[in-house]
């Protein structure tokens, strides 16, 4: 990296749209704060570009994992349920 050229952060923003399609109330934060990083990078901002970069990734990561065990209890309540409608159709 030479001297002049400002430090490279990532935004992000893959990981926030990612994450929208899992558990979308904490993604919005996420895709906020990553349209922001680019914004500070431009104005030499990079203290504050680098604070929004972690922030979107707080978010984006909560998001998924929030989605993630939300299908898996989705998940495990319909195989359940499956199991108990089979279960009480074949005693009858």
């Amino acid at each position: 990296m030479q001297p002049n050229q400002p430090p490279q952060i990532d935004n992000n923003m893959t990981m926030s749209i990612v994450s929208i399609f899992l558990f979308w109330p904490l993604a919005i934060p996420a895709i906020i704060n990553a349209s922001k990083v680019n914004g500070f990078l431009a104005a030499g901002d990079y203290a504050s570009a680098q604070q929004a970069a972690t922030d979107s990734k707080k978010w984006s990561k909560l998001a998924i994992i929030i989605g993630l065990v939300w299908i898996g209890i989705w998940l495990i309540c319909c195989i359940f349920g499956s199991g108990m409608s089979m279960l009480s159709g074949s005693t009858s």
